[in-house]
Protein backbone atom coordinates (compact mmCIF):
# COMPACT_ATOMS: atom_id res chain seq x y z
CA UNK A 1 0.00 0.00 0.00
CA UNK A 2 1.29 3.14 -1.35
CA UNK A 3 1.68 6.11 1.46
CA UNK A 4 1.24 9.99 1.07
CA UNK A 5 4.16 12.28 1.71
CA UNK A 6 4.44 15.62 2.70
CA UNK A 7 5.90 18.00 -0.28
CA UNK A 8 8.38 19.37 2.15
CA UNK A 9 9.56 15.44 2.51
CA UNK A 10 10.03 14.53 -0.73
CA UNK A 11 13.12 15.51 -2.12
CA UNK A 12 14.83 13.29 1.07
CA UNK A 13 12.72 10.44 0.62
CA UNK A 14 13.70 10.30 -3.30
CA UNK A 15 17.30 10.79 -2.32
CA UNK A 16 17.02 7.76 0.04
CA UNK A 17 15.78 6.00 -2.37
CA UNK A 18 18.22 7.03 -5.14
CA UNK A 19 21.23 5.79 -2.22
CA UNK A 20 19.64 2.59 -1.52
CA UNK A 21 19.99 1.97 -6.01
CA UNK A 22 16.32 2.35 -6.59
CA UNK A 23 14.67 3.93 -9.66
CA UNK A 24 12.50 5.91 -9.53
CA UNK A 25 9.32 7.43 -12.40
CA UNK A 26 6.96 10.14 -11.62
CA UNK A 27 3.68 11.01 -12.91
CA UNK A 28 1.06 13.50 -12.76
CA UNK A 29 -2.40 14.54 -13.05
CA UNK A 30 -6.27 14.60 -11.21
CA UNK A 31 -6.99 11.30 -10.79
CA UNK A 32 -10.33 12.96 -10.25
CA UNK A 33 -12.88 10.06 -10.52
CA UNK A 34 -10.53 6.96 -11.12
CA UNK A 35 -11.14 4.55 -13.75
CA UNK A 36 -9.83 1.96 -15.97
CA UNK A 37 -7.93 4.26 -17.81
CA UNK A 38 -5.93 5.73 -15.44
CA UNK A 39 -5.04 2.36 -13.58
CA UNK A 40 -3.63 0.90 -16.98
CA UNK A 41 -1.78 4.61 -17.16
CA UNK A 42 -0.43 4.00 -13.98
CA UNK A 43 0.55 0.14 -14.00
CA UNK A 44 2.41 0.62 -17.41
CA UNK A 45 4.17 3.76 -15.54
CA UNK A 46 5.30 1.46 -12.49
CA UNK A 47 6.60 -0.86 -14.82
CA UNK A 48 9.54 1.93 -15.97
CA UNK A 49 11.16 1.31 -11.99
CA UNK A 50 11.15 0.32 -8.70
CA UNK A 51 8.33 3.11 -7.13
CA UNK A 52 6.29 5.25 -8.59
CA UNK A 53 5.42 8.73 -7.23
CA UNK A 54 1.94 10.01 -8.03
CA UNK A 55 2.31 13.88 -7.83
CA UNK A 56 -1.24 14.81 -7.51
CA UNK A 57 -3.04 17.89 -7.84
CA UNK A 58 -4.40 19.54 -5.35
CA UNK A 59 -8.17 20.59 -4.89
CA UNK A 60 -7.28 24.47 -5.68
CA UNK A 61 -5.16 23.16 -9.21
CA UNK A 62 -7.85 21.00 -10.35
CA UNK A 63 -10.39 23.81 -9.56
CA UNK A 64 -7.80 26.20 -11.44
CA UNK A 65 -6.97 23.40 -14.39
CA UNK A 66 -10.42 21.92 -14.77
CA UNK A 67 -13.25 24.84 -13.58
CA UNK A 68 -15.14 25.49 -10.49
CA UNK A 69 -17.08 22.15 -10.38
CA UNK A 70 -14.01 20.19 -9.92
CA UNK A 71 -12.85 18.22 -8.65
CA UNK A 72 -15.57 15.97 -7.85
CA UNK A 73 -13.38 13.94 -4.81
CA UNK A 74 -11.29 15.77 -2.17
CA UNK A 75 -7.51 15.80 -2.47
CA UNK A 76 -7.70 13.96 0.47
CA UNK A 77 -9.82 11.35 -1.04
CA UNK A 78 -8.04 11.00 -3.93
CA UNK A 79 -4.75 10.50 -2.04
CA UNK A 80 -6.08 7.58 -0.21
CA UNK A 81 -7.55 5.91 -3.51
CA UNK A 82 -4.39 6.26 -5.19
CA UNK A 83 -2.56 4.73 -2.50
CA UNK A 84 -4.76 1.63 -2.35
CA UNK A 85 -3.53 0.57 -5.80
CA UNK A 86 -0.54 -1.91 -5.46
CA UNK A 87 1.61 0.44 -8.44
CA UNK A 88 1.64 3.35 -6.44
CA UNK A 89 4.30 3.92 -3.59
CA UNK A 90 3.86 7.64 -2.79
CA UNK A 91 1.47 10.13 -3.83
CA UNK A 92 2.39 14.06 -3.01
CA UNK A 93 0.05 16.41 -3.47
CA UNK A 94 0.94 20.20 -5.30
CA UNK A 95 -0.52 23.21 -5.60
CA UNK A 96 0.59 24.47 -8.65
CA UNK A 97 -1.14 24.54 -12.20
CA UNK A 98 2.32 22.03 -13.59
CA UNK A 99 4.53 19.45 -11.25
CA UNK A 100 7.42 21.68 -12.84
CA UNK A 101 9.07 22.75 -9.74
CA UNK A 102 8.20 19.89 -7.81
CA UNK A 103 9.70 17.48 -10.82
CA UNK A 104 13.44 19.87 -10.54
CA UNK A 105 13.20 19.22 -6.70
CA UNK A 106 13.04 15.42 -7.13
CA UNK A 107 14.61 14.54 -10.00
CA UNK A 108 13.21 11.32 -11.20
CA UNK A 109 14.98 8.68 -13.14
CA UNK A 110 11.42 8.37 -15.45
CA UNK A 111 8.51 10.68 -16.07
CA UNK A 112 5.60 9.65 -17.72
CA UNK A 113 2.78 11.82 -19.19
CA UNK A 114 0.25 11.02 -22.11
CA UNK A 115 0.90 10.50 -25.51
CA UNK A 116 -0.99 13.22 -26.38
CA UNK A 117 1.97 15.16 -25.38
CA UNK A 118 5.68 15.43 -27.41
CA UNK A 119 8.31 16.60 -26.25
CA UNK A 120 8.36 19.52 -28.05
CA UNK A 121 4.56 20.11 -26.15
CA UNK A 122 5.75 18.79 -23.11
CA UNK A 123 5.49 21.93 -20.42
CA UNK A 124 8.01 20.18 -18.40
CA UNK A 125 10.33 18.96 -21.47
CA UNK A 126 13.56 21.81 -19.88
CA UNK A 127 13.42 20.09 -16.92
CA UNK A 128 13.40 16.78 -17.98
CA UNK A 129 16.58 17.56 -20.25
CA UNK A 130 18.73 19.46 -17.33
CA UNK A 131 17.82 16.69 -15.07
CA UNK A 132 18.70 14.02 -17.07
CA UNK A 133 15.03 12.30 -16.49
CA UNK A 134 13.70 10.07 -19.56
CA UNK A 135 10.81 10.51 -20.46
CA UNK A 136 7.80 8.29 -21.65
CA UNK A 137 4.64 8.87 -23.16
CA UNK A 138 1.61 6.24 -22.36
CA UNK A 139 -1.15 5.75 -24.96
CA UNK A 140 -4.80 6.47 -23.31
CA UNK A 141 -7.41 3.88 -23.06
CA UNK A 142 -9.79 5.29 -25.95
CA UNK A 143 -12.87 7.10 -24.65
CA UNK A 144 -11.94 6.41 -20.88
CA UNK A 145 -11.83 9.65 -19.21
CA UNK A 146 -12.91 11.16 -16.22
CA UNK A 147 -14.67 13.92 -18.40
CA UNK A 148 -16.28 10.95 -20.23
CA UNK A 149 -17.98 9.78 -17.15
CA UNK A 150 -19.18 13.02 -15.85
CA UNK A 151 -20.75 13.68 -19.10
CA UNK A 152 -22.87 10.47 -19.26
CA UNK A 153 -23.87 11.15 -15.70
CA UNK A 154 -25.73 13.87 -16.68
CA UNK A 155 -27.21 12.94 -19.69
Amino acid sequence: MGQVIRREDIKQLVNGLHQEGETVVATNGCFDILHVGHIRYLQKTKSFADKLIVLLNSDSSVRSIKGPDRPVNSEDDRAEILCALSCVDYVVLFDEDSPRNLLDEIKPDVYTKGADYTMETLPEADIMKKNGTRVEFIEFVKGKSTTNIINKINK
